[in-house]
C-alpha cells in the first residue's frame, strides 16, 4: 500500500495536490505556509484540507510503522510466508491489521496455551471437524498425569476452541457490527456514593440507558468522568443471544456429539473473549469520536477567542477585583508596558469606595488613559458599577473582561520573566489588560486549557488536544500576523517556521541590537536560515519601515514581482500601495510566470489593497444590567445583556454579569433545528437572553436567545 493513494481515497482530494502537499510536508514547510504562499502547487488548498492531508499522512506512517513491527514479529517466529507477507501490506486500518496477527500473537499463559501444552490440540481439531460419533472414548485417549479425566481433556479442547473462536475474523466483524449498530451503555450509581455532595453533579446518571451509536459526545464524556471519579458503574451490553446463535450458525453444520462441546466453547469464547475485548473497543471508538467532537468544538471556541477584537494600542487602567485584599490597579502604555500600580480598597471590609474614585480618576488624568479593563472575578460588578460612577474629563470606555487561566499567567515562568520585581497579583492585572488591547498576544501564554471554554477538556486524550490547539494557536498567530520589534518570545514561537528556540534568539538579537529595520535584517539572526526565512517572512511585520510592504502579507520572495508592477505603473510602490482603484485595474494575467499563478497575484493585490490592516474587528464596550447582583435577583422572564463565554455541543453558556453563567440550551436558541451552535452564536458575541428558569440551589440558569 503506498501513501499517495490512501490519502487520496480518505481525503477525495485531487492526486496532484496530495503529492505536492506531501512534498511540501516533507521538506518541513507549515500548514499556514503551505496554504498562504504555495496555493499554486496545492490547488489552492485551505488549512483545514491540508490538516487533513496531515492527519492520514501521520495515520498511514504509524500503520506502516506497525506493519514492519509484526512482519519481523512474524518472521522472528519462522511463520511468515509470501502470501502472508502480502496480506499484511495489504490492509489498510489498524484494527484489520491486529485481527490478522492476533493468532500469531504471544500470548501470557492462557487457558488455551495450558490445553496446547498438555497435548489436547488434536482432540480440539477433531471435535471442529464435527465428524467424531464416539467423543467419550476419543477423548478418553487423551488422559495424562496432567488431564485426570475425560472431562477435564473435553474442556482443555473447548478452552482451545474458544481460542479460535476468538481469533476468526468474520466473527470478530459481525460483533462489532452488532455493537456498532445495537449497544447500549448503561450506568447505575454506586451506592456507598449516593449520597456524597461531588456525585449529585452525575445524579442524571445515577440510572442512564441509552444508545452507543446515539449518545451525544458530551454525555459520554460526563458518564466516563463519573465512572472514573468512583460515582457510577458503566457497561456495555447487546442482545447475546442473537449473536451467540449467529456464531453457531456459522461453526455447527452437523449434530452431533461434537455439537454440544462447539456451542459450550462459542459460548465461552463470546462471555470470556470476545465481548469483554469488543465492547471495551466499541466503547474506546466511541470515546475517540467524542474525544474528536470535544476538541472540535474546543478549536473553535479557542480560534474565536485568539481572534477576539483587540482594542489596540491605547493606553490601559487594568483591574482585578477583589473584596478583602482590595483590588489591584495597574497602568498601561500603548504598547503593554507597565508604568504603573496601586491597590485600591472601595469594597468592604475596608469600603473605602471615595477615596478609590478619587485615585482612580487621578491615574486616568495623569497617565491619559483611554480604556479601563475589569477583571470578570469576585467582586467585578460591584468594581464595574464603582468606575462607571466616576465623572471621567475625557471619553474612556470601560470593558470587563475575563480572568480565565490569568492566575496561571501569573505564576508562570513566562510572567515570572517579564515581571521578576512584581508578584502574582500585579502580573495577574497586566494580564487582564493586555487581553484587552491585544487577546492573541496575550492569551498565547497560557496553556490553552487554561482558558476557560471549550467542554470536558480535561477528559479528552490529551496528546491530541494539545496537538490540535497548538495547530490553531499557529493558525491564529498567522493569519493576524507578528509585529517583530514588539512581540513576545510566546507569540513568536507560534510564527510559521519560528518555533521557541528561534523565538528566543530573535528577542535576544532585538534586546541586543535594536528594532528590525526591514524584513531582510531578520536574516541576522543567530541560526535563523533560509528555510526558517521562508517561512517566516511573509508572516513577520515591520511597522514604519522604509519599505511599505514588509507591513503586509505579501511575501519577501514577491517583492520582485511588485517591482515589476511598479515599473509598469511608473509609479513607486509607495504611491500605488493602498490605491484600491488603481490596483483593481492591473492585469493580473500579464504577471503569471510557472511558479506565480492567479491565486497568488490576486492575494498580492489584497495585501497592497490594505497593507498593515489587523483583520480582526475592534473591541467594543459592553454593560451588564446594573441591577442585577446575584442569582438571587434573577427572575423568569426577565430580558438581559450577556455577552457569550462558552459554546459547547448542546448550548452556549452566558456571561449576564452574575458569577454564575446561564445556559442557553440549543434547543432555545431557535425556534427551528440547530445542527451547529457556532453557526447561530460566536464568543464574545454581546446578545439579549430571556430568563427561563432559575435553580438558586444548583446555581443552574436556563435561558433563552432574544432574537
Amino acid at each position: 500500500m503506498h501513501i499517495l493513494p490512501y490519502i487520496i481515497q480518505q481525503t477525495q482530494l485531487s492526486s496532484k495536490s496530495v503529492e505536492n502537499t506531501i512534498i511540501l510536508l516533507n521538506e518541513d514547510a507549515t500548514i499556514p505556509f503551505i496554504s498562504r504562499y504555495r496555493k499554486e502547487m496545492t490547488g489552492n488548498l485551505d488549512e483545514v484540507q491540508i490538516g487533513d492531508i496531515v492527519k492520514f499522512k501521520e495515520l498511514f506512517e504509524a500503520l506502516e510503522k506497525r506493519k514492519t513491527t509484526i512482519l519481523k514479529a512474524l518472521e522472528e517466529q519462522d511463520v511468515l510466508t509470501q502470501a502472508l507477507e502480502e496480506h499484511v501490506k495489504s490492509i489498510k486500518d489498524l484494527i484489520s491489521l491486529e485481527d490478522l496477527y492476533l493468532p500469531f500473537k504471544k500470548k501470557r499463559k492462557t487457558k488455551a496455551e495450558t490445553a496446547r501444552l498438555q497435548g489436547l490440540e488434536p482432540l480440539a481439531k477433531m471435535i471442529m471437524s464435527q465428524r467424531v460419533n464416539d467423543l467419550e472414548h476419543t477423548a478418553s485417549k487423551y488422559i495424562s498425569n496432567e488431564v485426570e479425566t475425560i472431562e477435564d481433556a473435553l474442556e482443555g479442547a473447548r478452552f482451545i476452541i474458544a481460542e479460535w473462536i476468538n481469533e476468526r475474523t468474520d466473527i470478530r466483524n459481525s460483533i462489532r457490527r452488532e455493537l456498532e449498530r445495537h449497544s447500549t451503555i448503561a450506568s447505575k450509581v454506586i451506592k456507598t456514593k449516593i449520597d456524597t455532595e461531588k456525585a449529585q453533579k452525575f445524579k442524571d446518571y445515577f440510572d442512564w440507558q441509552e444508545s452507543l451509536s446515539r449518545i451525544p459526545s458530551h454525555r459520554l464524556l460526563a458518564i466516563l468522568r463519573a465512572e472514573n471519579e468512583g460515582f457510577i458503574r458503566v457497561k456495555i451490553t447487546i442482545d447475546s443471544e442473537r449473536i451467540l446463535e449467529r456464531i453457531k450458525n456459522r461453526i455447527i453444520k452437523t449434530q452431533n456429539e461434537c455439537s454440544p462441546q462447539i456451542e459450550w466453547a462459542i459460548q465461552d469464547a463470546f462471555k470470556r473473549l470476545l465481548f469483554p475485548s469488543l465492547s471495551n473497543e466499541a466503547l474506546s471508538i466511541a470515546k475517540e469520536k467524542a474525544d474528536e467532537n470535544a476538541i472540535s468544538v474546543f478549536v473553535k471556541n479557542l480560534q474565536q477567542l485568539l481572534l477576539g477584537a483587540p482594542l489596540g494600542e491605547k493606553k490601559v487602567l487594568a483591574i482585578d477585583p477583589g473584596f478583602r485584599s482590595g483590588c489591584k490597579v495597574v497602568c498601561l502604555n500603548e504598547q503593554g508596558d507597565l508604568v504603573h500600580n496601586e491597590n485600591i480598597y472601595p469594597h468592604a471590609p475596608q469600603n473605602k469606595a471615595t477615596e478609590a474614585i478619587n485615585n482612580i480618576s487621578s491615574l486616568v488624568e495623569r497617565y491619559k488613559i483611554d480604556a479601563i479593563a475589569i477583571g470578570n472575578g469576585t467582586a467585578s460588578r460591584e468594581t464595574e458599577q464603582l468606575i462607571k460612577k466616576i465623572q471621567f474629563k475625557n471619553n474612556v470606555e470601560i470593558f470587563v473582561v475575563s480572568e480565565a487561566g490569568a492566575s496561571i499567567y501569573s505564576a508562570s515562568k513566562i510572567a515570572r520573566d517579564e515581571f521578576p520585581d512584581y508578584d502574582v497579583t500585579v502580573r495577574g492585572s497586566v494580564s487582564i489588560g493586555r487581553r484587552l488591547q491585544d487577546p492573541l498576544a496575550e492569551l498565547v501564554k497560557i496553556d490553552a486549557k487554561s482558558i476557560g471554554v471549550g467542554q470536558y477538556q480535561h477528559d479528552v486524550d490529551q496528546t491530541k488536544l494539545k496537538k490540535s490547539l497548538d495547530t490553531t494557536v499557529e493558525s491564529c498567530v498567522n493569519i493576524v500576523g507578528v509585529n517583530i520589534n514588539t512581540a513576545s518570545e510566546s507569540l513568536l514561537s507560534y510564527v510559521s517556521g519560528i518555533g521557541p528556540k528561534l523565538a528566543e534568539n530573535i528577542v535576544n538579537y532585538r534586546n541586543e541590537n535594536g528594532s528590525f529595520a526591514s524584513r531582510a535584517a531578520i536574516k541576522k539572526v543567530p541560526r535563523l536560515g533560509g528555510k526558517a526565512f521562508e517561512q517566516a517572512g511573509g508572516f513577520l511585520r515591520i511597522k514604519n519601515g522604509k519599505n511599505p510592504l514588509d507591513d503586509s502579507g505579501v511575501h519577501p520572495e514577491s517583492y520582485g514581482l511588485v517591482d515589476t508592477i511598479a515599473k509598469d505603473l511608473q509609479k513607486k510602490i509607495c504611491d500605488f500601495i493602498g490605491d484600491k482603484e488603481l490596483l483593481q485595474k492591473i492585469n493580473l494575467k500579464n504577471y503569471i510566470s510557472e511558479t506565480i499563478g492567479l491565486p497568488t497575484l490576486e492575494d498580492i493585490i489584497k495585501e497592497l489593497e490594505k497593507p498593515g490592516v489587523d483583520p480582526r474587528a475592534k473591541a467594543k464596550a459592553f454593560s451588564f444590567d446594573q441591577n442585577l447582583n446575584s442569582i438571587s435577583d434573577l427572575k423568569t422572564g426577565q430580558i438581559l445583556p450577556g455577552i457569550v463565554n462558552n459554546i459547547t455541543n448542546f448550548g452556549c453558556f452566558v456571561d449576564i454579569g452574575i458569577k454564575e453563567s446561564g445556559l442557553i440550551h440549543v434547543s432555545n436558541l431557535l425556534d427551528t433545528f440547530v445542527k451547529d451552535v457556532n453557526a447561530i452564536v460566536t464568543l464574545q458575541q454581546q446578545i439579549s437572553v430571556k430568563v427561563l428558569e432559575v435553580d438558586v440551589v444548583r446555581k443552574r440558569i436556563q435561558l433563552a436567545l432574544v432574537k
